[in-house]
């Protein structure tokens, strides 16, 4: 579940739910000196709890939910923003009807007419959420990426996330650690590698991209981040929402990655992601 993927529109009817629950326990009907039940009083009021209130509690919860669930799943051929949708209009037309409908010797209670205004809000969201952009933009907003540093260049201390930490400064990439020196002692010169046979495994992995810039980018859903040696185990997982620095390209779509903890990997499929 990830709370980056609501809209404006998706507070609008947890706000509306909302209302709708504090209108259920005032007075739906209103009459001079007579202290009128809510719409929990089904005997009073018959249908117009199931018809107003649950409905738009339904209504309510499908459209969340339609929003962290995958577009192949359906409710009976349908995606749960359509359920929701229908349920939405039909307490607000049913909220409509009470109003119109009030018996001749009462009154429209403060219930029903903020009943009307969250299910009216409720429907009109539903319906047309989607086409206003100021409904349809991300309610919470996007994290603004960190400008990275040169390619190469070592990390400097609170400047961002996704480097490597300080264990690591001063040291190339990929290179056998140095022994620490006793303190006060002259720190021993390190050994050189023995010559090969012929080149290595690290010899056969392809050089970066010369004309390569780092940059940020976030992916649309979760994906694997596999090791550099090639192995089909994912070292990790990238998730939507979170900014990740890519280092280096190896070929037209793949790209290594490096999280927040300072793991690099082979991240095989980027389509559809976003750069910061």
């Amino acid at each position: 579940m990830n709370i980056r993927s609501l809209t404006r529109g998706d507070g609008v009817v947890i706000g509306a739910a909302a209302l709708l629950f504090i209108a259920s326990f005032l007075d739906f009907y209103s009459a001079t000196g007579v202290d009128m039940p809510s719409a929990w009083d089904t005997d009073a009021y018959g249908l117009a709890l199931p018809a107003i209130f649950l409905l738009g509690f339904i209504a309510a919860g499908l459209l969340i939910a339609g929003r962290f669930q995958p577009e192949t799943f359906k409710l009976a051929g349908l995606p749960l923003a359509a359920w929701g949708t229908v349920l939405a209009v039909a307490a607000a037309w049913s909220s409509l009807w009470s109003l119109i409908v009030s018996p001749s010797r009462l009154n429209v209670g403060p219930g029903s007419i903020i009943a009307f205004l969250a299910t009216l809000a409720l429907a009109g969201v539903a319906v047309a959420g989607a086409k206003i952009p100021a409904l349809a933009g991300g309610l919470v907003p996007e994290p603004k990426p960190v400008a990275p540093a040169p390619y190469g260049a070592q990390p400097q201390p609170g400047t961002g996330y996704g480097y490597p930490g300080a264990q690591q400064q001063g040291q190339p990439y990929g290179s056998a650690p140095q022994p620490v020196p006793p303190y006060g002692g002259t720190p021993a010169p390190a050994p050189a590698p023995a010559p090969g046979p012929g080149p290595g495994p690290q010899d056969s992995a392809p050089a970066p991209a010369a004309d390569f810039t780092p940059f940020w980018f976030a992916v649309p859903v979760a994906r694997p981040l596999f090791p550099e040696d090639g192995s089909p185990t994912p070292i990790a997982e990238l998730a939507p929402g979170t900014w990740y620095l890519a280092v280096d390209q190896r070929g037209p779509a793949t790209l290594i990655a490096q999280t927040q903890d300072g793991r690099r990997g082979v991240l095989n499929d980027t389509s559809g992601i976003q750069r910061g």
